[in-house]
């Protein structure tokens, strides 16, 4: 029976005919629209808080830079990032800001990047730390230390003892390689994290990144990312190791060679953006 199975995936086919998820090619303008207009309705509420978490050399920042970009209509490097060297180039927690038409006006939101989880457990980003920063008690410019967590004596003033809902996470977002394996140790890691999440009921979403390194066909056309079999086996994958739901798992392309943005590498990022914020939107007016 194995060997048959085997031989079923050796033979079958690399696109599958129809797509198995349905997405609105040609018009990023809709969802660029929805993200646009979004205004918190809780008014104790001036942001939405979106961390952005994952093993290093995932392509975490340039999710954020990649969101910016679409969002400025530019390329935009805000979070610096670093070739996939092993190494995580990420060391503090930092929260972006986009600016929107007007200079001094911002869209409600915040991207929290932070440093990647690594395949050893004295290295990387603390699990302890994350899970602090989850409920808003890691101030802004923290300096991860993989050899020891936070304290609430912290003598660089970057514990906050006292955080109010601005300061909480209000969505979590895992960002992995379709091209890496995650290691027991890192997916461990990953797991206590989303497990702290799901206490705290924070809403949690997942990224498959570099899908057009993976997968030939969708880097000859992005569009067939919902057809690719390599891709939806991958996603599959995702949701059996991370327990994440299937629809909230989203294939995207960040920018990182090209010069000029693209229509479907904005809409798939827009796709994941909308849905991101309105998990977030829904998890606010919970509380």
């Amino acid at each position: 029976m194995e060997f048959w199975n085997f031989r079923s995936w050796l033979f079958e086919p690399t696109t599958l005919g129809e797509a198995w998820r349905d997405i609105q090619w040609g018009h990023p303008e809709k969802d660029l629209q929805i993200v646009r207009d979004y205004n918190p309705h809780n008014p104790e509420l001036q942001h939405l808080r979106i961390m952005v978490c994952g093993p290093t050399g995932s392509g975490k920042s340039s999710f954020i830079n990649s969101v910016d970009t679409v969002l400025k209509g530019r390329l935009a490097c805000q979070a610096l990032a670093d070739a996939p060297i092993g190494q995580t180039f990420t060391k503090e927690y930092r929260a972006y800001k986009i600016q929107k038409d007007s200079p001094g006006s911002f869209y409600p939101f915040l991207l929290s990047d932070t440093r990647g989880f690594e395949n050893h457990a004295d290295m990387g980003v603390k699990v302890e730390d994350i899970k602090l920063a989850l409920k808003g008690h890691i101030k802004d410019g923290y300096q991860f230390d993989p050899g020891a967590a936070i304290s609430e004596d912290d003598t660089n003033y970057r514990y906050n003892a006292n955080p109010n809902l601005n300061d909480r996470v209000h969505v979590l977002v895992f960002v992995t390689s379709v091209l890496s394996l995650m290691a027991d140790e890192c997916l461990k890691k990953m797991r206590n994290v989303r497990l702290e999440a799901r206490m705290l009921g924070i809403p949690q979403l997942a990224i498959l990144t570099k899908i057009d390194e993976a997968c030939p066909d969708v880097a000859k056309n992005k569009r067939n990312v919902y057809k690719s079999t390599y891709l939806k086996r991958k996603i599959m994958e995702l949701h059996e190791s991370l327990g994440i739901p299937l629809s909230c798992i989203f294939p995207v392309k960040n920018y990182n060679s090209e010069i000029d943005t693209n229509e479907d590498t904005d809409t798939l990022i827009l796709s994941v953006l909308k849905h991101i914020i309105m998990h977030g939107e829904d998890f606010v007016n919970r509380l």
